[in-house]
């Protein structure tokens, strides 16, 4: 026997007899699958079911799709893509017949899915997709529990009592056990306090191709620091997310879009990134488009100062309207430009109506041209406009 079949046999003797039955967190029941029944008859459909229920309830599964990590498909199936693979997984790992020769009751085989198999897929992409911050806070974790500097508050008069290390409270040693604990959005404001930790460039690793960022002595009076500003003991899981944030962490999951790596499925279609950028073909026309968009300019205000009758004190007003009601946005309402201007605001709502009249007879192949006339017009009036200002000085 295999020393893993020799431990897995062990465990279940010593569970026959009463078998341990998973709970929630609020000590309910949680519903576990009849999976010996349906793993002798084969039952691949309802094998299925049971691991979509239990991919679902998961706690990590559902903080990974708050995070992002699982794409939305539809209303009833945004982890049918995960459980379909943990099913490949464990098929491939041969597990389903394994948990039939060894004999594993229900609970065993609900708790090695959960709390193994699926667990170990989620945190190995998690590691895939940011592996400063999984190695960071697997240092912070590390570091909280062995350094003497730190200790747990959660267990005190109790150190058998056992927890989740993320739920678990630590602090300072200094302290005293009856310290008082603050709210997390209290800590978070507090620890804005401590100042941003410069990168370490430094290479490490046995293939060298991983910055430090942070060494270990560092990184301990980083902890101390956050934990002085917030003065308070502080969950694992939190006290990470502090320590992270006073860091330059960098995580960057790049997806391939296509190759031609030896490793690849040849049957596989080319893929080629389009090429957006316009041809010389359209670039001249795109140029022509906007040079004509801009001789329209001369033409607009040509048929303005018709419409006013070519009178100098009438054309001058309506330069004025177009400017202030049309080329700049902060010169307020319609009765502001008429007090502006001393004229009425009949006057400036009649100058209004040819202008837009004027307007709607222009026409533009394109946005960019409409943009160059809308430039090029903002240009004109505003040099019309300072000649007026420098002959009414003079």
């Amino acid at each position: 026997m295999s020393p893993e079949a020799a431990m897995l046999t062990s465990h279940m003797n010593s569970t026959k007899q009463k078998e341990r039955i998973p709970r929630n967190a609020q000590g309910r029941q949680i519903k576990i699958g009849k999976w010996n029944d349906i793993l002798k008859v084969s039952d691949v459909n309802q094998i299925w079911l049971e691991l979509h229920r239990i991919v679902s309830s998961h706690p990590l599964v559902r903080a990974s799709k708050r995070a992002g990590f699982l794409v939305e498909e539809g209303k009833y199936n945004a982890y049918t893509d995960l459980t379909q693979e943990l099913f490949v997984a464990l098929l491939s790992k041969d597990r389903f017949q394994h948990y039939v020769d060894t004999g594993m009751t229900d609970s065993e085989v609900e708790i090695e899915i959960s709390q193994i198999e699926l667990t170990n897929m989620l945190t190995a992409e998690l590691r895939k997709r940011y592996p400063e911050s999984y190695r960071l806070a697997r240092r912070v974790s590390t570091l909280v529990q062995t350094s003497k500097t730190f200790k747990r508050f959660d267990n005190v008069g109790n150190p058998e009592a056992h927890r989740k290390l993320a739920d678990r409270l630590y602090g300072l040693s200094s302290w005293n056990p009856e310290k008082m604990r603050r709210d997390v959005q209290e800590m978070d404001e507090r620890v804005k306090v401590v100042s941003f930790q410069s990168r370490d460039t430094r290479m490490v690793g046995c293939t060298g191709d991983a910055q430090i960022v942070i060494s270990n002595v560092e990184l301990e009076k980083l902890i101390i620091r956050v934990l002085k500003a917030i003065d308070s003991p502080v969950d694992v899981r939190s006290l990470r997310g502090f320590v992270m944030s006073r860091l330059p962490i960098m995580d960057i999951h790049l997806v391939p879009v296509g190759g031609s790596g030896e490793s690849e499925d040849d049957d596989r279609a080319p893929f080629e990134i389009a090429d957006s950028r316009e041809t010389p073909e359209e670039d001249l026309f795109r140029h022509e488009g906007e040079m004509e968009a801009i001789g329209f300019v001369d033409n607009f205000l040509e048929s303005l100062n018709k419409s006013v009758r070519g009178k100098a004190k009438q054309y001058e007003r309506m330069i004025n309207v177009l400017w202030h009601c049309y080329l700049i946005s902060d010169s307020g309402t319609q009765l502001e430009v008429a007090e502006m201007l001393g004229v009425s605001d009949s006057l400036v709502s009649d100058y209004r109506k040819r202008i837009e009249a004027n307007l709607q007879q222009l026409s533009f192949d394109g946005v960019n041209e409409a943009r160059q006339f809308e430039k090029a017009l903002k240009q004109k009036v505003r040099e019309m406009i300072d000649v007026e200002k420098s002959a009414a000085v003079a």
